[in-house]
């Protein structure tokens, strides 16, 4: 079964609450989403680190219930 745009929202969100997310269905499958995300959790942090906390906040679902997210993340105005 494939992960809605809200779905997606939702985790990251709830790890993230201050977060600015965008998300596009790029297939209209619900499998292959772009996804960005906002946040000043992100300030000084690596850009893998930003998108390992992103991933964190998916609890497992990427690779099985989440095919594929092509991911952005910045700290606001970075």
């Amino acid at each position: 079964m494939a992960m809605t745009a809200q779905e997606i929202e939702t985790y990251i969100r709830t790890a993230l609450p201050d977060a600015a997310i965008s998300i596009e269905d790029l297939a209209g499958d619900g499998d292959h989403y772009a996804c960005t995300v906002v946040s000043e959790s992100f300030r000084g942090l690596s850009r893998v680190r930003q998108h390992q906390i992103v991933y964190a906040a998916l609890q497992g679902h990427m690779g099985g219930k989440l095919h594929a997210l092509a991911l952005q993340t910045a700290a606001p105005d970075q």
